[in-house]
């Protein structure tokens, strides 16, 4: 059985996206765009997914299984850390696009 502590990364991960979601109901726009998402988070993602699996298969640090589910995508990253080079940009367009428009006045 999993114990609640396995379940955080997954659920700051959640609550990160739950934070920002009004953001786009605001007129973010960000969702209504995903090729411009795409090119947007594609390069980042794939930077950094490419650094933790360097950095972690080197000994540089690790990913504690107390707070992991288990799951692990290839090449032997957690789905959490994975996830986390995803969630964490999206969430930072997000906020960059809002600013962006209530500085400039764009309407949706």
């Amino acid at each position: 059985m999993d114990s609640v502590e396995q379940w955080h990364y997954l659920l700051v991960l959640g609550a990160c996206l739950a934070v920002t979601l009004p953001l786009e109901l605001s007129g973010s726009r960000v969702y209504r765009r995903p090729r411009r998402l795409a090119r947007a988070l594609l390069p980042a993602v794939v930077v950094f997914l490419v650094w933790d699996v360097v950095a972690i298969a080197a000994g540089v640090w690790r990913i504690s299984d107390g707070y992991t589910l288990g799951l692990e995508v290839p090449p032997g990253l957690p789905l959490e850390e994975a996830l986390f080079f995803l969630v964490i940009p999206l969430c930072a367009v997000l906020t960059f696009e809002t600013v962006r428009r209530m500085r400039t006045g764009e309407r949706r």
